[in-house]
Order: structure tokens, then C-alpha cells, then sequence
């Protein structure tokens, strides 16, 4: 098992930029694909970004494509998600999860994924 803990969320104006970070413990982080995903009030939990196990293939919502990037070091057992030009449409709960590398399937779905942190708040003013 692996535990999950986001920080770095926060308040931003438009255009602003922050990195999210999910901190792992437990089992060996390089056996998980990562994913941030994000649930906005009212609305169902989106898939927003996710890494391979080394980080050798990504994906991207097509909403934050160009403006957000996700990163690991596993040598630090963390995963990243840097966004730029922030948008209001932005702002939801941010969470990271984690799915064993051996799952077969898509990486842009919930699927697979089992592990999940408790979130992180992000806002973006207009």
C-alpha cells in the first residue's frame, strides 16, 4: 500500500501559477503511476494529469493541456503538478492518486486507481 499527501494548494489570481505536490510512503513510489485528478463543487471528480512509473509517457485533460505539467522524482518519492496561467475554471479540490504499474488500461480514467490523498484546495480569483 502507499499513502498519499498533497500540499501547495492555495489562492491565486488568474494568470498565476502553483505546484501541487503528493508526497508517497509505503511501497517502492516507482511501482505506481501517478495521476492528479480534481472535483470542483457540484461536480464530478476529473481526471487533470498522469505519469508513468519512470515518467517516461504523460497525459493530459484536454482543458490543461499546455498549462499544467506533472513530474516525479522517485528518489524523493514525489509527484508534481505545475500549472501556469491559471484560470477561474481552475479552482477545485486537488487530489493525487496512485495505481500499481502492472494495471492495464488507460491512465486518463479513474480506473485502476486505488490510493488517494486527501486533497488540496485550490482557487483561482478573476
Amino acid at each position: 500500500q502507499v499513502q498519499l499527501v498533497e500540499s501547495g494548494g492555495g489562492l491565486v489570481q488568474a494568470g498565476g501559477s502553483l505546484r501541487l505536490s503528493c508526497a508517497a510512503s509505503g511501497r517502492t513510489f516507482s511501482s505506481y503511476t501517478m495521476g492528479w485528478f480534481r472535483q470542483a463543487p457540484g461536480k464530478e471528480r476529473e481526471f487533470v494529469a498522469a505519469i508513468t512509473r519512470y515518467g517516461g509517457s504523460t497525459d493530459y485533460a484536454d482543458s490543461v493541456k499546455g498549462r499544467f505539467t506533472i513530474s516525479r522524482d522517485n528518489a524523493k518519492n514525489t509527484a508534481y503538478l505545475q500549472m501556469n496561467n491559471l484560470k477561474p475554471e481552475d479552482s477545485a479540490v486537488y487530489y493525487c492518486a496512485a495505481r500499481d504499474y502492472t494495471y492495464v488500461g488507460s491512465i486518463s480514467t479513474r480506473n485502476g486507481y486505488h490510493y488517494w490523498g486527501q486533497g488540496t484546495q485550490v482557487t483561482v480569483s478573476s
